[in-house]
């Protein structure tokens, strides 16, 4: 209260007190409880960091020898920090409004981010009124008020823990991605914990490369009770005489192999032996085993298990969890969204229990509040777990109306699990039953919910489909031991085991979380960095498929940097920047250790050495096997992917699935590109020969051969989608020669211009005059007629200057500058974001609806940044060049001057040099 006190006395300042948040959306909502004594501004984000390039930085700062790094190794690790050019405007507007303001409020995130975007405001703004730091878990008026009435000062530990991070990330990017450039491939990057989770996709691929397959065979009995009719139930063969018979669990999960040596594999033949064997044979109940059980419901969410459910039950990618749970948090719809607590506050399971009691009765409502405890030891960061925001949780449709279907369906999951945690246990019975048939012996389980507790409102997914089928509840009829049954089915079935699933974004989030790698709010950017740098891809829209290039990645780190790169470590380091922000460690020590080493290499040490020691071959070549008699390998090469059997090349797209590639296919590729042109046949008007090749580009047709001495090359056209080089022959290659096709006059052109048909870099297009449009997929350019291409022209332009624009794909709101619209379009080179004014295309791995209007803002201030550097280099160009233009007319008039005086100097000396006398010549 005294801070308040403080600020009150200082109201004689005329002007409202400034409140700054990272985000317009926060702010608004924030603004809703404060009132008219209040102005709410947004950061947007941080206002300062390391430079991306030196010329960020100052003149002075630039003489410093480690300008280029950013990091003052010498000066106790310093940062030179720079405000980036799209922030520099944002920064004048809070000067601006800090000018007449009576107190600051710095109510950025409570973690380490948060906290060091409002220590880097205080550098920048250096106010001269009283300073609080606000902190809350939600937005809501209650906890507003409550923030207001006890502010603190900044956390200094959370700002060096925060800083620490950032000049470790620095320092490992910017040291190891050089030896990535001079030993693999230019603009490759290597990061610190992105490195890591790298490593787990690139081990699992291996793992599946590595898998070899075993098939077994059992059979798959369906039994019934004698004289009734219900349905019968469905029984597994699990042992034959004193033998148990194999079944999936009996086989090691990474290789593949059986992994006891006491079962008996089945085969094809050996299953339908047994099966006509057992047939007619008596089915007797050997004995049915009853047990009951109890389920607690799963603790509330946490950043890691949201992300995990959220891709399992709704197939959000971890960026797209995040972004609408951000958005839900900055309208005051749930509590803060990065959170390692499983905690909820005595308001949260009052609001809960309250609900169960209403919604689902007494008997659902435990007799007092569940607790769940955490593991985070860092009691600044562990607020709450993530949960419906206040003290009534706001309904599914409220939010539905406010924020969007996508946003309600992820605000459901919370509510949901939020609820079922302060619910009452599910009960309920598994029952086990053994049948015999002869000497074979057949299980069978059943599970039944006598009391379905915390299942009426929740139940936790799973990664595996084939457990969470199991889990579900299935009934068998009741039966005693002796009973005898009728047989209705044996089926043999074989099986085959499967390679470890890959990766999909919910699962490596669990992975991470569970080796202690990353933090909540690093999570989700850390699988969008390796989509974004393509060593990684989705595949089938979940699983995550690295690329051979992140196996080029993976063992050179793994051999050079391997304790850098080691789980352990990787955890470890998170460990130790919890200890700084608890003012545990001393953060210079620290990352002298890791930059120096201290009893074992540090980082610089282990750099130089891999300078020296690495051989890119060894490091870039992978062996796919033996195939035709040659070792067929993959090697990642400076411009792109190629198999090789040591003599012949064949380029692979980046995006092959390295364990989908057998030596066979790339011996066959390899066949394919050593066999070179082929030769279809000659053109009948011109003569010349006409040929099918494969280029870096792809697949192409070629009109005549190159001539030696001339700079015409011969006609090329790529091959359509759909075409491949075996299928061609010459009448459609000569079709796809024809091209830009003539379609003929527009019909409504006074001018006549002709309508031609084209291939260009992205696709098929007709053209007439300056307009033109895309050919959809369903029309084939080979076959479009002129009334097709006009009914295309006339369709609206789908990109900036088109005259009936289309719907965008996504509207963002406001700019919290300028106050213009931003949207997200759908362009000729893919989707982007503008306000009108400038474009910014959005980057491949980002789909247009998981952009955030932070996101937005920042894409659109380093577009603008950088059309006003090529501008200003144009200018400064201009400048230069007319001014050597200046000064060469000044050089050539000076010289004619020179040369002019010269002449009347030489003319004026003349006329008065003595002439000789008559005297003289006497």
């Amino acid at each position: 209260m005294a801070a308040r006190k403080k600020t009150s006395a200082r109201k004689a300042k005329n002007g409202k007190q400034l409140v700054i948040v990272e985000s317009p959306a926060k702010a608004k909502t924030i603004g809703k409880f404060l009132g008219s004594d209040y102005e709410v501004q947004a950061s947007i984000g941080h206002v300062r960091d390391l430079p991306s390039t030196r010329s960020e930085l100052t003149d002075k700062q630039r003489e410093n020898k480690y300008s280029a790094l950013g990091v003052d190794l010498e000066d106790d690790f310093r940062p030179m920090y720079v405000i980036p050019p799209g922030k520099r405007e944002q920064i004048r507007n809070l000067k601006a409004a800090l000018k007449d303001a009576p107190a600051l409020w710095l109510a950025t995130d409570e973690d380490r981010e948060g906290e060091s975007i409002s220590w880097h405001l205080l550098e920048v703004l250096k106010p001269k009124v009283p300073v609080h730091r606000l902190v809350f878990h939600e937005i809501t008026n209650r906890a507003i008020k409550q923030a207001l009435d006890t502010p603190r000062e900044i956390d200094a530990n959370l700002v060096r823990a925060q800083e620490s991070r950032r000049i470790l990330d620095r320092l490992f990017g910017y040291e190891v991605s050089p030896v990535l450039w001079r030993k693999i491939r230019p603009k490759l990057s290597a990061g610190r914990v992105q490195s890591v989770a790298l490593r787990l996709l690139v081990e699992r691929e291996m793992e599946r490369i590595a898998f070899e397959p075993s098939e077994w065979w059992d059979i798959d009995a369906l039994f019934a009770t004698r004289g009734d009719e219900a349905a019968p139930f469905e029984a597994l063969l699990r042992r034959l005489g004193d033998q148990p018979v194999a079944a999936s669990g009996d086989f090691d999960r990474t290789t593949g192999k059986l992994a006891k040596d006491n079962v008996r594999v089945l085969g094809e033949k050996d299953a339908h032996a047994l099966a006509e064997r057992l047939a007619g044979k008596t089915a007797v109940v050997q004995d049915v085993e009853e047990k009951e059980f109890k389920e607690r419901p799963a603790p509330p969410f946490t950043t890691s298990t949201l992300q995990q459910e959220a891709g399992r039950k709704l197939r959000y990618s971890s960026r797209r969890a995040m972004s609408l749970a951000q958005q839900l948090y900055e309208n005051g719809l749930i509590t803060y969204m990065r959170t390692d607590s499983t905690a909820l506050s005595t308001q949260a399971v009052d609001a809960a229990r309250g609900l169960i009691g209403e919604r689902y009765g007494a008997a659902y409502l435990p007799e007092s509040p569940r607790t769940y405890k955490t593991k985070v030891k860092n009691a600044q960061e562990a607020h709450e777990a993530i949960r419906p925001a206040g003290s009534r949780f706001a309904s599914i449709d409220e939010v539905r109306a406010s924020q969007g279907a996508d946003a309600a369906r992820l605000y459901e999951l919370i509510w949901k699990r939020t609820v079922a945690s302060q619910m009452t246990d599910a009960r309920g019975k598994r029952v086990v039953v053994r049948v015999a048939v002869d000497d074979a012996l057949f299980r069978a389980s059943g599970k039944t919910i006598e009391f379905p507790g915390f299942r009426r409102a929740y139940v936790e997914g799973s990664d595996d489909p084939a457990a969470e089928l199991a889990e579900q509840e299935s009934l068998l009829p009741p039966l005693t031991p002796g009973q005898e049954l009728d047989v209705r089915q044996l089926e043999p079935k074989g099986h085959t085991t499967q390679p470890p699933a890959r990766y999909t974004e919910a699962s490596i989030v669990k992975a991470l979380d569970q080796r202690g790698i990353g933090r909540p709010s690093t999570w989700a950017s850390i699988i969008q960095v390796l989509l974004d740098r393509e060593y990684a891809f989705r595949k089938g829209g979940r699983t995550l498929v690295p690329s051979f290039t992140a196996f080029a990645v993976v063992r050179m780190l793994k051999e050079s940097f391997g304790r850098l790169l080691s789980y352990d470590f990787t955890a470890s380091m998170e460990d130790d920047l919890d200890a700084i922000s608890r003012g545990e460690m001393d953060r210079i020590e620290y990352l002298k250790r890791f930059y120096s080493g201290n009893g074992h290499p540090g980082l610089h040490q282990l750099v130089q050495k891999g300078l020296d020691t690495i051989d890119p071959r060894e490091v870039c070549s992978f062996p796919l096997g033996e195939a035709g008699g040659r070792t067929i390998e993959v090697r990642v090469g400076k411009y792109g992917l190629f198999v090789s059997d040591g003599e012949q090349n064949a380029s692979l797209r980046e995006d092959i699935v390295p364990d989908e590639l057998t030596a066979e296919a790339a011996l066959e590729m390899i066949e394919v590109a050593a066999r070179g042109p082929q030769a279809l046949g000659n053109c009948p008007e011109t003569g010349k020969p006409v040929y099918a090749k494969s280029g870096r580009f792809g697949p192409y047709v070629q009109l005549g051969d190159p001539v030696e001495g001339s700079k015409e090359k011969p006609k090329m056209v790529s091959l359509l989608e759909g075409m491949s080089l075996e299928t061609m022959d010459l009448a459609t290659a000569l079709r796809l020669l024809e091209l830009p096709r003539d379609l003929g006059e527009h019909p409504e052109d006074e001018e006549k211009k002709h309508v031609f048909a084209h291939l260009g870099r992205y696709g098929p297009y007709v053209k007439w005059g300056t307009e033109s449009r895309s050919i959809p997929a369903e029309i084939n350019l080979l076959d479009i007629e002129l009334a097709a291409a006009v009914a295309l022209l006339k369709a609206p332009r789908r990109r900036r200057g088109q005259r009936a624009p289309a719907a965008p794909l996504k509207e963002l709101g406001e700019h919290p500058v300028s106050g213009e619209p931003l949207k997200i379009l759908d362009g000729r080179w893919g989707p982007y974001v503008t306000d009108g004014t400038v474009n910014a295309s959005l980057p491949k791995s980002v789909p247009p609806d998981e952009l955030t209007i932070n996101e937005a803002v920042e894409l659109l201030a380093r577009r603008a940044e950088r059309m006003a550097a090529k501008k200003g280099a144009r200018r400064k160009g201009g400048r230069k060049k007319a001014a050597k233009k200046k000064a060469a007319k000044k050089k050539t008039a000076r010289k004619k001057a020179a040369k002019k005086k010269a002449v009347k100097k030489a003319a004026a000396k003349k006329k008065a040099a003595p002439k000789p006398s008559d005297e003289a010549s006497n």
